[in-house]
């Protein structure tokens, strides 16, 4: 065979190849040889073998990749935090996300039945501002309480695995808001998302996969803007999405308070959380709202600032910052240039500062104030001076000298007045208003 002939059979099966897989113009031409001959079709299917082989290993090396990425065991050393809290990889779980702190927390539930956190996980990528997503294509990451279903697994994401949070759930709905679509995926690229990078994305996909394993049905998803406490609502009370805010800090105190994954339902445009079954539980969370409203009552009466948080588009935890400039590969990243103007304050209303109000004085100094100096101790209200006679003290014989005077004179004055004995007295000039007043 000439060198042009090898040449021309090496296209003919670089263009079948091609293809075969999609990449090539038209897989037609590949289907017989140009000179339809037996011969000419026996080698044609002799130079298509290779390539169908390839893509079959290919094929397989593929499939089997994504099944083994999916099933990939949980971390020893998240199961040694699991059993350091009296829980297992089995038990039932709740992810809450923070999207200030860029941080998803796991909480699993114990063998007493409540819901203890693990282990806290950085967010590589989250997009938007604070609050919550209201249209599709905002790229905001979403706040409320979600459902994850185990058909909302996906493990042949394009960002390695991923699971869909539910939105836009029965809150988002009932105000209209649209999007779909929203992940907690790998790599570090967010558009709405929870980019996590793989190998914590591989890691939540365990963890889910596991607890529907053992049983739980569905898990719950909260995202809250950043941790619910009095400090951070205080700091954001004139902020225009606070009084959803309020509704999150409701349930996050629900679940903190009775360690249960709160009912949650929506009546009015509102999230309402049913009681607990549990009366002593029921009690522990009305205790602990009332105590944080108080305290960011507190706050606000004490001066502290109120701010704004800005973004130019989303946030990214320090961890993942510092890995990356170190050069750890967490895959595309979501406008990198947007993250050097991620969580700056705007301050609203400045802050005051109070002095604290003196404490109260002791019951044993103000005995000493008060009783009669013994010549210890303040003498400040109890000593007295060794001249001084109060008058009630000193009788009525200091006043009876001047009222018997008067009482002897002024019978004498009036009747020497009325016999023209002694002149009348001058009517004194009344000066006007204003020279009394210019005089002061």
């Amino acid at each position: 065979m000439s060198g042009p002939q090898i040449r021309l059979k090496a296209w003919a099966r670089f263009e079948c190849a091609a293809a075969v897989s999609g990449a090539g113009p038209d897989p037609r031409r590949c289907m017989f040889p140009p000179n339809g001959s037996r011969g000419g079709v026996r080698s044609w299917f002799r130079a298509l073998l290779p390539v169908l082989a390839g893509l079959m290993i290919v094929t397989a090396w593929s499939v089997a990749a994504r099944a083994d990425k999916a099933s990939a065991p949980i971390p020893a050393s998240t199961l040694a935090l699991m059993a350091a809290r009296g829980t297992d990889a089995a038990s039932p779980i709740v992810l809450r996300a923070y999207k200030k702190e860029s941080e998803i927390e796991l909480w699993k539930r114990n063998a007493a039945g409540r819901y203890v956190p693990i282990k806290t996980y950085p967010i590589c990528r989250w997009s938007g501002q604070l609050g919550p997503k209201t249209k599709s294509g905002d790229r905001q990451t979403p706040e409320g309480f979600y459902t994850v279903a185990k058909s909302q697994m996906n493990p042949n994401s394009r960002y390695y695995l991923s699971f869909d949070i539910g939105y836009p759930n029965a809150y988002d709905r009932a105000h209209g808001f649209t999007g779909s679509a929203v992940m907690v995926h790998g790599i570090c690229s967010s558009m709405g998302c929870f980019a996590m990078t793989d190998a914590v994305a591989g890691e939540l996909f365990s963890i889910a996969r596991e607890a529907f394993a053992g049983g739980q049905s569905a898990f719950q998803f909260q995202s809250f803007p950043f941790r619910m406490t009095a400090t951070n609502m205080a700091r954001y009370r004139t902020d225009p999405n606070i009084a959803f805010w309020r509704q999150l800090k409701e349930g996050s105190d629900r679940f903190e308070a009775t360690g249960e994954e709160p009912a949650i339902g929506v009546s009015g445009g509102r999230y309402v959380f049913a009681p607990s079954a549990d009366p002593a539980k029921e009690a522990a969370f009305a205790e602990l709202h009332r105590a944080e409203n108080g305290r960011i009552a507190a706050l606000v009466e004490e001066g502290a600032a109120a701010v704004r948080t800005t973004y130019s588009d989303g946030g990214q935890h320090a961890f993942w910052a510092t890995r990356i400039r170190q050069g750890f590969p967490v895959g595309d990243i979501s406008r990198p240039e947007a993250l050097a103007y991620a969580g700056q304050d705007v301050v609203l209303i400045a802050a005051r500062h109070r002095p604290p109000p003196p404490p109260p004085v002791p019951e044993a100094v103000w005995t000493a104030w008060i009783g009669p100096w013994t010549g210890t101790g303040s003498p400040s209200l109890g000593r007295r001076p060794t001249d001084f006679v109060p008058s009630y003290e000193a009788g009525p014989a200091r006043l009876h000298e001047p009222l018997t005077r008067y009482a002897q004179s002024w019978p004498s004055l009036t009747r020497a007045a009325i016999e023209g004995l002694l002149p009348l007295p001058e009517e004194a000039v009344s000066q006007p208003l204003v020279e009394k007043v210019a005089q002061r």
